[in-house]
């Protein structure tokens, strides 16, 4: 039963649980057990970005414009695809500088301004109260329609005193919350780590419930995906509702939207303070710039399929915002429609919740210390207690800008959606992107460009966003809207300069970005940066440059016992005693000269908990002297610079000096292998020649010495010293040949020849050795003629080898050999096979090594029928003949007669011209 008791103790009760949950975050900080130092905490407390917004009006927009709402997601997913390069940098400068805030942030660039950091702290006040306003309607009208439907909730909202409207009291719950986690420590660029692991856990749940209501209207108020689509193509409105044309603006309004978010995902405080302060190891960001993309996937998984079905189901409340709502409240639900509420409730109390607490850090720091700075009265305190002014300073802000946030929702809130009040903040927000973003890479950037950029651009968009809302509020005559102030039709606020057609969002946008980067880049063009400002730019601009982090920026003269009694007085005594923790007997009555390093670190402290700007004011008034100026922090630069470039070449000629190492040990050991093959060279060689020689000589002394000998044995043994001569002859020739061909001194003849006609001949000259030897003989020559270039005498000695070898390690019983001749491709391949046991695969390579044998087995092996074995020669320099005339020799199994296949393939040769061809 949705009673309106039940779900406000259901909603308390959560906000109860985000206590107990921050306070767990806290006091395991102090324990040194940190909830946040993981990258995927770190990745979900980005998801603040994912607001009320998000969770229902997104819903909202997708009902009305179709797919132009994943704008607003796809420019934080470019963002972060740019987050090791840009957000790293960022992160590195706020760590050193100990940045507290975008406003800190900016002002620091520009020299410590408090003036720009005013500025910048007003505008965000501005431009995000609106955003603020947001969630508290969010969760008023969610409230409401939980509560009444299926009355419309306008009729429960309408003409609420402050004290019984329950926004009024979320406000309030939420202000006690950030005082009690927001503001525990002075130091604001401390980590609030109870307040990360809350946000952190309110991520997972309005995840968790927007999947649940999606999953529900997908699967179960409809049969599937393809089924709810299949509806809503029977219906014309919703197709075109779907289109890319749906988007306002068009084209334009396609890019403008991208560049809104982009620009925003960086700018807004809540995600500078989230993506920025709260970071605890620029490592995480590595993890994040893929994770928070997929977040942002999953949660808008579903925005489409409920818009289509709130649209095509009568939920009892025409307003699309409601959809996630009404959708399962239509369906008699109670328990997802209050999970749905708590998703809700997470999305909006999250961002109020990081929102506020930049933002009173901003007030806190950058507008109301500057002004009590100015009081003698302040400066005269008591040590430490200063820092329960602090303290209450920003808790009285954190108060007052919640009350200001439910003032504009109170008064406005009713004239704008959820995303159209969220988009006025958005390009309010982008007004600090050309401030941050170019003075973060160019180094002549001004305070003063800066400054009217960001007056210029805020004034353009108050006129083409903010003011247009009063006057739709009624607060306003809008007259000026549709005819312009005084008459003057090219002043329209969303016509401004005759602009028409375009959004008023990009509209908006266009001219105030044009405004705010023209004023800075041509101010600071003619402007000239005070001292300060340029060491603070080259610290910016230079900020991934190691070096200077270590580096100290103070050369001035003050004692160590005034410095401690400045921190005392802002910091407290515990604060203090961290800042001088290594130097003795650092009194009051101290009289050692404070050395530089100590003066920057008492700097850094004092920003931490007033600003960079304020912190400036103080030690200024303080040290006698000046900061470094450009040309010491260029200096420490260029020193470090210089260092770099010395380690970067000794790192070069290590990794050089390394390589050839590596080159002069695969030398030496090639050259060992040499020797070895050398080695076993010589020892082959004499072992083939000093057979026949063995045998010669044998014989010899047997004709020698056996006088009495018969006749026939004289010549047969006389036969045998010729054959021996004769295969001595031949192996000297083989060698030789083979050194000819390893030194390349190899005398080949190329020229135009036949091949066919050549391998007949080969044939014919072995044909009758074959037949003694009972070798079958098969020839299969496909072509009449295959031109190629090569030497006859050489290639001839190939084929005939071959045939040789094929003849030698055929089958025993009944031996056969085959030559095919066939064109392939642009070649020729002239392949002899045979029907012995073949060659192994792993032997295929071997076989071409000098003096390598095929081993013979079964019977016969050795010498089959009169066969002699070779000298392990003829393979290795026939593939040296080969590869000499642009071909290839291999071994591969044989396709017909299944034994051994040599193949030779030579590339065919070029046609003859006709004049070439013709006779002379």
């Amino acid at each position: 039963m949705r009673t309106d008791a039940i779900v406000i103790s259901v909603a308390f009760g959560y906000l109860a649980l985000l206590f107990v949950i921050a306070a767990w975050g806290d006091r395991r900080a102090e324990q040194g057990r940190s909830l946040i130092g993981s990258p995927t905490v770190y990745a979900l407390s980005i998801a603040v970005y994912c607001t009320a917004w998000t969770f229902y009006g997104s819903v909202g927009r997708a009902a009305q414009y179709g797919p132009g709402f994943l704008l607003i997601y796809l420019g934080p997913t470019l963002a972060m695809l740019m987050a090791p390069f840009m957000i790293r940098k960022m992160v590195r400068i706020a760590q050193v500088q100990r940045i507290t805030s975008i406003a800190d942030f900016i002002s620091a660039r520009y020299g410590k301004s408090q003036g720009l950091g005013a500025l910048v702290a007003l505008i965000a006040l501005i431009g995000i109260t609106p955003y603020i306003a947001l969630q508290l309607k969010a969760i008023t009208v969610s409230h409401a329609v939980l509560v009444n439907y299926p009355l419309a909730p306008e009729l429960s909202l309408a003409e609420e005193a402050f004290w019984v409207d329950k926004s009024f009291w979320v406000a309030l719950v939420l202000a006690v919350f950030i005082i009690l986690f927001g503001t525990r420590h002075l130091d604001a660029s401390e980590r609030h780590e109870g307040m990360v692991a809350a946000i952190a856990f309110e991520s997972m749940v309005k995840l968790v419930a927007f999947l649940a209501v999606g999953v529900f209207v997908v699967f179960s108020l409809f049969h599937g995906p393809g089924d709810l689509f299949t509806q809503v193509a029977a219906s014309p409105e919703l197709v075109g509702a779907l289109s890319l044309e749906a988007v306002p603006g068009g084209a334009s309004g396609w890019v403008g939207m991208l560049v809104l978010a982009f620009l925003a995902f960086l700018t807004l405080p809540r995600q500078f303070q989230v993506l920025v302060v709260e970071n605890v190891d620029e490592r995480h960001i590595t993890r994040a710039s893929w994770l928070f993309p997929l977040y942002l996937l999953a949660i808008n998984l579903f925005v489409i399929p409920i818009a289509m079905a709130g649209l095509l189901l009568p939920a009892g409340n025409p307003d699309p915002d409601s959809f996630v709502l009404t959708l399962p409240l239509s369906a008699g639900l109670d328990g997802l429609p209050l999970l749905v509420f708590i998703g809700g409730l997470s999305a909006a109390t999250g961002m109020v919740i990081v929102e506020t607490i930049a933002l009173s850090t901003m007030v806190s720091n950058q507008l109301v210390m500057p002004l009590l700075l100015r009081s003698k009265r302040l400066h005269l305190s008591s040590q430490g207690g200063l820092a329960g002014w602090l303290l209450g300073i920003r808790r009285v802000a954190i108060v007052l800008i919640l009350l200001l946030g439910y003032l504009y929702h109170a008064l406005i809130g009713d004239s704008y959606s959820l995303v159209t009040i969220g988009l006025v903040s958005f390009a309010a927000a982008c007004q600090f992107a050309p401030a941050m973003l170019i003075g973060l890479y160019w180094r002549g950037a001004t305070g003063r460009g800066a400054a009217l950029g960001l007056i210029a651009g805020t004034l353009v968009w108050a006129w083409t966003l903010l003011i247009p809302g009063f006057a739709q509020s009624g607060w306003l005559n809008d007259a000026f809207l549709e005819y312009g102030p005084w008459g003057l039709s090219w002043l329209r606020p969303y016509a401004l300069f005759g602009l028409e057609g375009w959004d008023i969002y990009s509209h908006s946008l266009l001219w105030s970005l044009m405004a705010n980067v023209g004023l800075l880049v041509g101010i600071s063009l003619f402007s000239r940066q005070s001292p300060v400002e340029k060491t603070q730019a080259a610290l910016f601009t230079e900020a991934m440059h190691p070096g200077l982090i270590e580096s100290s920026l103070w050369h001035g003269q003050t004692t160590r016992g005034e410095l401690r009694t400045l921190v005392t007085r802002y910091l407290g005594a515990g604060a203090t005693a961290r800042v001088f923790a290594d130097v003795p007997n650092a009194g009051p009555d101290d009289d050692w000269p404070a050395p530089p390093d100590l003066i920057t670190r008492a700097e850094q402290a004092l920003a931490g908990a007033l600003g960079s700007a304020s912190s400036r004011v103080l030690i200024n008034s303080l040290v006698r002297g000046e900061a470094l100026d450009l040309e010491s922090v260029l200096s420490i630069l260029d020193t470090t610079s210089e260092t770099l470039e010395m380690n970067r070449r000794l790192e070069q000629q290590s990794r050089e000096l390394a390589q050839a190492s590596e080159e002069l040990r695969a030398a030496n050991e090639r050259l060992r292998e040499l020797d070895r093959l050398k080695d076993e060279f010589v020892a082959m060689v004499s072992h083939e020649l000093r057979t026949p020689l063995t045998s010669i000589r044998a014989f010899a002394e047997i004709l020698r010495d056996g006088r009495d000998l018969p006749e026939e044995k004289r010549i047969h043994f006389l036969d045998v010293v010729v054959l021996e001569s004769q295969r001595l002859s031949r192996l000297i020739e083989e060698i030789l040949d083979l050194a000819r061909l390893e030194s390349g001194r190899l005398t080949l003849t190329p020229q135009r020849l036949d091949l066919v006609a050549l391998a007949r001949h080969s044939v014919d000259a072995v044909h009758r050795l074959q037949e003694d030897r009972g070798v079958s003989l098969e020839v299969d020559i496909e072509v009449d003629e295959a031109p190629v270039i090569g030497d006859p005498d050489r290639l001839e000695q190939v084929i005939i080898n071959l045939l040789d070898n094929a003849g030698k390690f055929a089958d025993d019983d009944a031996p056969r050999v085959r030559l095919h001749l066939t064109p392939h491709k642009q070649h020729y391949r002239l392949s002899v096979e045979d029907n012995g046991p073949g060659i192994a695969e792993e032997e295929r390579e071997r076989v071409f090594e000098k003096f390598h044998q095929i081993k013979r087995h079964g019977a016969g092996a050795g010498k089959a029928k009169g066969r002699p074995r070779g000298s392990g020669l003829g393979l290795p320099i026939s593939r040296g003949i080969v590869a000499h005339l642009g071909g290839r020799l291999w071994v591969e199994e044989a396709p017909k007669l299944k034994g051994a296949c040599l193949v030779m393939e030579l590339p065919a040769a070029p046609a003859e011209t006709a004049a070439s061809a013709s006779p002379p």
